[in-house]
């Protein structure tokens, strides 16, 4: 896994990325600025499952 933007995360759930930044804190998530690192990803798909369970 290799570090993306939230942008390319929130298209791979098929959402916004105003819809992703709802979802993060919505659900206490808390990242820091710049880039998802792998583990920013982790603590993500942990909390909200995979995204293919949003597209499929």
């Amino acid at each position: 896994m290799k570090a993306k933007t939230r942008t390319q995360l929130a298209s791979e759930y098929g959402v916004s990325r105003k819809t992703l930044y709802n979802w993060l804190k919505n659900h206490n998530i808390v990242l820091g600025k710049g880039q998802l690192t792998p583990s920013d990803q982790k603590k993500i798909i942990d909390k909200l499952g995979p995204p293919d369970k949003y597209n499929g």
